[in-house]
């Protein structure tokens, strides 16, 4: 099965959110407060992590760019890239690969298309980020030359108590 790697349209926003969802479990900070604390807001980790690719969809400033199967054009990955000119550091928000084609080389090849984009737009660095529970991401960007230069640890904390389930929850203005 052959690949190309190409600009996102419009048309694959649907496609990312659903491999950003599948690729996510067990490896996401959202996923993990849910895990510890229970959903929030009536929005559960998919919801968030799905809204943050939108954002990168969206912003200013980012690209990315859609794995599609040469035979029947199905989106099959991809990998949002941020660019900052100011710094010149690129920056991998998401990457994600559809879950029958992982550990075939597709998520090398896209960090290795944005990191050309990377150094077309003069950017001096690349950067990416992945959690420690996060197997594959710990040991792909290694394998690319990314070096390890800080480890971070996560916070959260319910600021109300759970309400009872029959009871009416709170909105997001944390008015009852």
């Amino acid at each position: 099965m052959g690949f190309v790697i190409r600009p996102f349209r419009e048309t694959d926003r649907a496609a990312v959110i659903a491999f950003t969802v599948a690729a996510f479990p067990g490896v996401s900070i959202d996923h993990n407060v849910d895990e510890r604390l229970g959903a929030v807001a009536g929005r559960d980790w998919q919801w968030r992590k799905g809204r943050d690719v939108e954002r990168d969809i969206d912003s200013p400033g980012t690209e990315l760019a859609i794995a599609e199967d040469a035979e029947n054009g199905a989106t099959v990955g991809y990998v949002t890239m941020a660019f900052d000119p100011e710094t010149r550091i690129g920056w991998i928000h998401n990457l994600a690969v559809h879950a029958d084609l992982r550990g075939q080389g597709l998520g090398r090849r896209l960090i290795e298309h944005t990191l050309d984009r990377f150094r077309g737009r003069g950017n001096d660095r690349g950067r990416i980020e992945t959690l420690e529970q996060n197997p594959i991401g710990r040991q792909l960007y290694p394998s690319l030359g990314f070096l390890e230069v800080a480890r971070q640890i996560h916070f959260a904390m319910p600021l109300f108590p759970r309400a009872p389930v029959d009871s009416p929850h709170r909105d997001d203005t944390g008015d009852s």
